[in-house]
């Protein structure tokens, strides 16, 4: 369902925020009515009924009557709609319109002749009372267009969106090359976006991928040592999509991604602070010689990168340059 940018003249902003208070109201009565349901009472009108209802108040009150009852009672649907979300368990229950925050109405039954493009950027849809309005045309609208709705974020932009209907044989062929997401992608966007909206700042591992899946399959003058190991385990790493986990924190999370150098985050204790190659019992072990700190070695690393710490070949963690060649733990101050 594209969206465009809608540019109305004032007298038409009128307008359509009149439009917007009405499909607000309708909205916010068929709320209040199935609100007040209970068990034991007589069930909520539906949407015909609300519509005789509507019917009724507008020959009651003038300000009702004077927007279009299309606009009105397509609120009615979208809440009909809605309410059968709810109760089939796909969607949460509707609630209440707030004025500058849920702003906007649906206009259907529009026709070809509803939508026009007045130049190459500039295009223009027909609103009830509001006459012709323009809108920047950023992209070709769809063919055969049924309906749209305006909306009015709260930044007070205009949009509207238009929605059509694809043919059978558009369809079909979509239905054809919609291929399956690979389990990688999916767990890569899914486990991005979390983390993206989770934390402030995420610091990831600064790994040199590309070197550590080189093939050391050689030459045949001379030919690499351990070749199907070292296949498998190139396999395994590009398994892990660990590149493409970065690059989309790097798209979802601008500027609040850190790289950590990965220079001895295996071997420091993430406890207190000290580096020794023998704290590395195994693979999957870590044991501090020096607080007697025990854990699981990577949930130690990934404390390490996840507090931005990295131990340089002189120690420290890259900023000061001490003078010693190995590395030694970092003395707070105060200490």
């Amino acid at each position: 369902m594209p969206r465009y940018r809608l540019l109305p003249s004032p007298a038409q902003q009128v307008v359509l925020r009149g439009h917007c208070a009405h499909a607000r109201f309708v909205w916010n009565l068929a709320v209040e009515q199935h609100r007040h349901w209970r068990p034991g009472r007589k069930s909520a009108p539906g949407y015909l009924e609300q519509c005789r209802q509507l019917t009724a108040a507008r020959a009651e009150h003038p300000w009702l009557a004077g927007g279009p009852q299309m606009v009105q009672q397509q609120a009615l649907r979208d809440f009909a709609r809605a309410t059968a979300n709810y109760l089939g368990g796909t969607h949460h229950r509707p609630s209440w319109r707030k004025a500058g925050r849920n702003e906007g109405f649906r206009v259907v039954a529009l026709k070809p002749r509803d939508v026009r493009r007045l130049s190459r950027h500039v295009g223009a849809v027909r609103v009830p009372k509001a006459g012709w309005v323009r809108f920047r045309w950023s992209r070709a609208v769809p063919p055969d267009v049924k309906s749209c709705r305006v909306t009015l974020d709260r930044a007070g932009r205009w949009h509207v969106a238009f929605a059509a209907v694809p043919a059978p044989e558009r369809a079909a062929v979509h239905r054809w090359t919609a291929l399956p997401i690979p389990p990688r992608t999916d767990w890569a966007e899914k486990a991005s976006t979390g983390l993206a909206r989770r934390f402030d700042v995420i610091r990831v591992e600064n790994l040199d991928i590309t070197g550590m899946t080189r093939s050391v399959a050689g030459s045949a003058a001379e030919p690499g040592r351990n070749v199907r190991q070292k296949s498998g385990l190139n396999r395994a790493i590009l398994a892990q999509g660990w590149g493409l986990l970065a690059r989309r924190l790097r798209d979802k999370a601008p500027g609040r991604v850190e790289k950590v150098k990965p220079h001895f985050t295996s071997q420091r204790c993430s406890a207190c602070g000290h580096v020794d190659p023998k704290s590395r019992e195994s693979q999957a072990r870590f044991a501090c010689t020096a607080c007697n700190f025990a854990g699981n070695a990577d949930v130690n690393a990934a404390r390490n990168i996840a507090a931005g710490h990295a131990v340089t070949a002189r120690g420290g963690d890259g900023a000061a340059r001490p003078v010693n060649r190995e590395p030694q733990l970092l003395l707070q101050s105060g200490q």
